[in-house]
């Protein structure tokens, strides 16, 4: 099968406004996939403080300069958006209209262009122009309450759920979706609303439909997926480690309690009223041994078990060597571009982008001229 080496995006030109959080990780996303993305970076950066050198979000992009406050910083946007088929924003609502660069003056610019908003609120409803971060979001759409252990605070998931799960993930699936719908005959370009708070609420469908079903407690640590469960939940070993268990299915579970030597003295599963001397059992016959001793013993079968490891132990794992789930790349390991594709491989191409860095490069390659150079900001 013929292959091409550039992603099944290829030839998609993206503009990413630059911002923190679930916009550059949805724009990396589009990036790794093979589209062409120009982050505008301000002059002074945004974000969290971390050095460009290691922001692996702006992997595979490429990055010009551009003071959108200065004169003529909303045309030299314009300019690349003309050329554009995605557009991806991350401001509070109202803040680029005000900097010139809103839907508006965009679809004028470029009729098919899809002009992509990450926000946490959404662009409209009550709180739409508050500051939020993703524990907000997730508090509010009552994914965070489903998360920890029964009597004590929700546990906070980093901010996969909310910025990453909810948020760029949907962003992408929106853009591409009018992307889509943009290259048909008679379509055009749109404006797609991501919000985390619609994004977080959305990945919670099944258990919403169990809620109503009675198959679900509205309280964590109650559940057959939350930890609520004796056999789905992480135990910790005699070295301080833990072993996760997931052994939801009877024929699995049979292996696990035979594997776990508590075959004979395991109380009846289906039994709700012994779950807490059931997850006694468990525990005190996994704090007989090492998180490696474990590891080896349920490494084999179907016993649903995996040791549980850090960020900096998971890239060593067999497995994840084996299928280079992480790859390194000018002296940083991190995660490969996911998912997989058989004619349009994709991978990482180059390091994070450095602010103003390619501003010579993308003039040439969209033909854009007025990037290279402005009267207020001579960087390139």
């Amino acid at each position: 099968m013929a292959t091409t080496e550039h992603g099944p995006l290829a030839g998609v030109r993206v503009v990413e406004l630059a911002g923190i959080g679930p916009g550059p990780f949805a724009a990396m996303l589009l990036a790794d996939l093979g589209a062409d993305v120009v982050r505008v970076d301000r002059p002074g950066g945004a974000g969290l403080g971390i050095d460009p050198a290691y922001d692996l979000t702006n992997r595979n992009k490429r990055s010009v300069l551009v003071d959108l406050k200065a004169e003529d910083g909303p045309d030299r946007v314009l300019d690349l958006v003309e050329r554009a088929d995605i557009l991806i924003e991350g401001y509070r609502p109202g803040v680029a209209e005000r900097l010139g660069v809103g839907p508006d003056a965009c679809l004028a610019r470029n009729p098919r262009i899809v002009y992509g908003r990450m926000t946490g609120w959404g662009q409209d409803g009550p709180l739409a122009e508050r500051a939020g971060h993703d524990i907000a979001y997730i508090a509010l759409t009552g994914t965070l309450s489903m998360i920890g252990k029964p009597g004590e605070p929700p546990t906070v998931p980093a901010n996969l759920v909310g910025d990453y799960a909810g948020g760029s993930l949907y962003l992408v699936v929106g853009v591409l979706a009018a992307l889509q719908h943009a290259r048909t005959p008679g379509g055009t370009g749109q404006v797609v609303d991501a919000a985390i708070v619609d994004g977080a609420a959305h990945l919670a469908t099944m258990i919403h439909g169990m809620l109503a079903a009675g198959g679900w407690q509205d309280r964590r640590g109650s559940n057959l997926l939350d930890g609520g469960c004796p056999f789905y939940g992480s135990y910790e070993t005699s070295d301080g480690q833990y072993m996760a268990v997931g052994p939801l299915e009877q024929q699995f579970y049979d292996e696990f309690v035979k594997l776990l030597g508590i075959e004979d003295r395991a109380p009846d599963r289906s039994d709700f009223t012994r779950w807490d001397e059931l997850r006694t059992v468990v525990a005190d016959r996994f704090r007989n041994r090492t998180r490696a001793e474990w590891t080896e013993v349920f490494e084999a079968t179907d016993a649903c078990v995996a040791p549980v490891l850090s960020l900096r132990e998971a890239p060593h794992h067999p497995h994840l060597a084996a299928r280079s789930t992480f790859v390194e790349h000018a002296g940083l390991t991190q995660p490969a571009p996911a998912p997989r594709f058989s004619a349009t491989p994709v991978s990482v191409r180059s390091g994070p982008a450095q602010p103003g860095a390619d501003t010579e490069g993308v003039a040439r390659d969209w033909d854009v001229p007025s990037i290279h150079r402005s009267r207020k900001d001579t960087t390139a």
